[in-house]
């Protein structure tokens, strides 16, 4: 597929979809591992355009920590966070970056926070001049500037109910759920989280208090620290529906945890693409993903959501596809939404993601052969006594009635395995849909894995093709490929 940026990147914000990172600055799971500037600097490494960070008050009250408040995190400091930012923002990419702050702080150390964000960033920093914008600006015109999006200034409130440390909460892994075994749970499908959404009992008449609520407004916040928010995150009244209403004066970004976003989408999809034309739509994962597993990303692109944002410093499949959805665009970490995401009928209709889609494209795969593991492996790593027995994982994530995987033969007792197996993939939504291949090595026991890449099919080559695959990390492996070919027809 394409190595450079062949998108218009002409549009406003909102017609992209931007890789977006959650808690960036964790260097593990949610609870207690330590916050610094390293997976932040990771994240930009590999074109993450959307950094958060929490900001707390230190402990003497004259200075900000960023860590995931009520928990036992250790802090990282706010500037050392800014600094690294500024160091490594545009070494994947020319395209803004957009730092998402989640604010507990005073007026007083917002007023810090302002100076420090001018002082740090400097010219590189983008505000705008009005007090509000109509439309985002585009990519392309804020090229090697930084913005900040958090909701306008609010009164910092002691937290009720004491600490994590007082509740002595323990992460309870069940079986399958630590990321870390083998190579990651199956990512959900996601008719069965708009179903669970809507067995779940919470209405969706009344916001939890979650991560992003809102709290009081003080009025007598620093002008400069508001003058510095160029994506004001807005605070939903009444329902979650309302919360989707369109503003023709001003956009805004709103903010849903992944199962707020299932509830709506199980009865108002159309709002929410419509909300998203104009607008930015952050998703987060719910909060008891401790262990920094992550969710099915397709729910909230399938809805026009811009901003689906990911633990970053988990491993596992959901990773995998959020990692191989922004190779596409050259990996600048903007991908345009697809046209019919961004198209409103003459009669106001818009794309209706539950709606029985017709087959648009159909892609024919066909896997020939593997080699490299030899190079790449111990000889005793798959089996103690005899050469391995492979077989590849082929499929689709995507929509629902896209998804799919399937499996080729297994060939025993060698270390070139050749399947010449194909696959015929109909596809409704090939404009997001991503091209899924796995290889594992069969085993009485447990199957051992042999390597994995996801591509996106809109970048996807007819020919054959030399297909280099990636660890359960995302590394790539040096000598590991399969030979394929890919058709459209």
């Amino acid at each position: 597929h394409a190595q450079q940026v062949h998108h218009d990147m002409n549009a406003p914000l909102s017609h992209y979809f931007i890789y977006t990172g959650h808690n960036s600055y964790l260097t593990g799971n949610q609870l207690s591992s330590d916050c610094s500037d390293v997976p932040i600097i990771k994240a930009l490494q590999i074109g993450v355009r959307v950094i958060e960070l929490d900001m707390w008050p230190n402990s003497s009250k004259d200075d900000i920590d960023i860590l995931h408040g009520r928990t036992l995190t250790a802090p990282v400091s706010l500037l050392k966070c800014l600094t690294s930012i500024k160091k490594y923002a545009f070494v994947a990419s020319p395209y803004p970056v957009i730092i998402t702050l989640e604010d507990h702080l005073t007026s007083d150390l917002q007023a810090k926070v302002a100076k420090m964000v001018l002082e740090v960033f400097g010219d590189i920093l983008y505000y705008p001049e009005s007090k509000h914008l109509q439309e985002f600006p585009s990519p392309e015109a804020l090229r090697g500037r930084v913005i900040l999006s958090t909701k306008p200034p609010k009164e910092y409130l002691e937290a009720k109910g004491g600490t994590m440390k007082d509740r002595d909460i323990e992460p309870k892994f069940s079986k399958g759920e630590n990321e870390e075994s083998a190579w990651g749970i199956e990512v959900p499908d996601i008719q069965d989280e708009l179903q669970d959404a809507n067995k779940d009992d919470m209405s969706c008449h009344e916001r939890g208090v979650d991560e992003d609520d809102e709290q009081k407004v003080r009025k007598s916040a620093p002008l400069e620290y508001k003058h510095l928010i160029t994506i004001k995150a807005g605070k939903p009244k009444g329902s979650l529906v309302d919360a989707l209403k369109s503003d023709p004066e001003k956009v805004r970004r709103l903010s849903l945890s992944e199962q707020e976003l299932a509830k709506v989408a199980a009865g108002h999809g159309p709002k929410i693409v419509s909300f998203t034309q104009r607008n930015l739509l952050r998703i987060y994962p719910k909060g008891t993903r401790f262990n920094s597993s992550n969710y099915n990303p397709f729910l909230g692109w399938v809805h026009g959501a811009q901003m689906v944002a990911f633990n970053m410093q988990g491993y596992g499949r959901a990773l995998w596809l959020m990692n191989g959805f922004y190779k596409a665009n050259g990996g600048c970490g903007y991908v345009k939404k697809p046209d019919f995401l961004m198209q409103t009928c003459p009669d106001g209709k818009v794309f209706d993601p539950t709606a029985d889609l017709p087959v648009k494209k159909t892609l024919k795969v066909k896997v020939y052969m593997g080699d490299g593991w030899q190079q790449d492996f111990k000889q005793t790593h798959f089996d103690s006594y005899s050469p391995p027995d492979f077989y590849a994982k082929v499929g689709i994530a995507g929509v629902p009635s896209d998804s799919v995987m399937r499996k080729t033969r297994v060939v025993e007792d060698s270390w070139v395995p050749m399947w010449e197996d194909g696959f015929t993939f109909p596809l409704t939504v090939p404009e997001i849909a991503l091209l899924r291949v796995e290889v594992h090595e069969y085993d009485v026991n447990e199957d051992d894995f042999g390597g994995q890449t996801v591509l996106p099919v809109s970048e996807l080559w007819p020919g054959i093709r030399t297909v280099p695959l990636f660890d359960h990390k995302g590394m790539k492996f040096k000598s590991v490929k399969l030979l394929m070919s890919f058709e459209f027809v």
